[in-house]
């Protein structure tokens, strides 16, 4: 993996195969480090055609790098936001103290687990998933059913009402950050990152651009928004010909943009 920008040049030579190469790789934890305080990381793999998916999967996408890169952003957030649908189609689980993630994070001196805030309009997460337990949150509104949220805090999910018809974004990310949970990676699906485009709460987009034309699939973004987003980038690294990018988005000007 090398560093296109800022600063060219290799950025490690970690076997990326290796799980203990993942955990003891400083270099490339430094390139995504963030300062302290709240924040909200957008992640995505990409098609040069903008498709997020190969056949319903983002997995159909991936490359080594890209996993690398995905369990490293997982390791430094405090808890990862997804929407439900994207969560059941990929098949989320709680994130193990066990799991690679897991152990990365203790490397890097983080609490082992983080919690999975699920967003759903309708609490669609069913008690028996199996994100259905603590430490996973489910961010929704007023409007779903209210039987549907008291059966979910009793498996132990934390039901955070958000908003009185639909979901209220920066509320969510307020009670998140009452909860210690300041720094925010969002993982998707195209509707949330375009709810949280429209509310002004993403401060930083990394996509990893994968070299391939798949066409008729889902895109980034599932319409037009209301104003164009014009992020800056601000990081380039380069991978066995994947491109991995960090844009700085809106309100965001405390990105560190190189290593310490």
């Amino acid at each position: 993996m090398r560093r296109l920008l800022p600063a060219p040049g290799p950025l490690d030579d970690a076997a990326l195969e290796d799980d203990a190469a993942l955990e003891d790789d400083a270099a490339l934890a430094d390139a995504y480090r963030l300062p302290a305080g709240r924040s909200v990381r957008v992640n995505f793999v990409v098609s040069l055609d903008g498709a997020i998916t190969v056949e319903g999967r983002s997995e159909g996408l991936g490359s080594l790098g890209d996993q690398r890169v995905f369990r490293l952003l997982r390791a430094l957030a405090d808890v990862v936001l997804v929407g439900h649908g994207t969560a059941a189609g990929e098949g989320y689980r709680p994130v193990a103290a066990d799991s690679a993630v897991g152990r990365l994070r203790r490397e890097l001196g983080r609490p082992p687990v983080a919690p999975i805030a699920v967003v759903s309009r309708r609490a669609s997460l069913a008690p028996g998933d199996r994100l259905a337990v603590a430490p996973t949150l489910l961010v929704t509104c007023a409007a779903a059913d209210p039987g549907r949220r008291a059966a979910l805090a009793a498996a132990g999910v934390d039901v955070l009402v958000c908003g009185d018809d639909d979901v209220d974004l920066p509320t969510a990310l307020d009670l998140l950050a009452d909860r210690g949970l300041e720094q925010v990676l969002c993982e998707g699906g195209p509707s949330l990152l375009a709810a949280a485009l429209e509310a002004g709460v993403v401060d930083e987009l990394d996509l990893t651009l994968a070299p391939a034309l798949v066409g008729g699939e889902a895109r980034l973004l599932p319409g037009r928004l209301a104003d164009v987003v014009r992020p800056r980038l601000v990081q380039l690294l380069e991978d066995d010909g994947v491109l991995l990018t960090r844009y700085a988005v809106g309100r965001s000007p405390t990105i560190r943009t190189t290593s310490p």
